[in-house]
C-alpha cells in the first residue's frame, strides 16, 4: 500500500511538472507567433532573484515562504480534530498491544 501511494504521488508530481512545462512552452510559442512581447500574457512559471531572495510566481500568483509560514501557523491554530485519524490511531495501538501480549504469552 505504501509503494502504491508513493508511486501515485510521484506520478502526480511528474504530471504537474509536465502540465506547467507545457503551459510555458505554449506561452513561448504564442509570443513567437505574435512577433512581439505582449504584457497581458503572463508566463506559467517565473523566478526572480532580488536582494538574495528568490521569488516564484505560478500563473501570476506570487509564492513566498512568508505565505506558507502564515498558512502553517493558521492550520496549527485551528488544530482541527480528525475523528477517523484518532480512531485509526487507537485501533492500531490496541492491535499492537494485543499482538505483543500474544507474543509474550506464546514465548513464555
Amino acid at each position: 500500500m505504501k509503494m502504491f501511494m508513493l508511486k501515485s504521488l510521484c506520478l502526480a508530481a511528474v504530471l504537474l511538472i509536465a502540465v506547467l512545462t507545457g503551459m510555458q512552452l505554449a506561452n513561448n510559442g504564442i509570443q513567437k507567433m505574435k512577433g512581439y512581447d505582449d504584457p497581458s500574457l503572463e508566463t506559467a512559471v517565473s523566478f526572480q532573484k532580488k536582494d538574495n531572495q528568490i521569488r516564484a510566481s505560478v500563473l501570476g500568483n506570487d509564492i513566498s515562504s512568508h505565505d506558507i509560514a502564515a498558512k502553517k501557523k493558521k492550520l496549527e491554530e485551528i488544530s482541527a480534530f480528525n475523528f477517523f485519524s484518532s480512531m485509526g490511531r487507537k485501533m492500531s495501538d490496541g492491535i499492537t498491544g494485543a499482538s505483543e501480549k500474544l507474543v509474550h504469552f506464546i514465548a513464555d
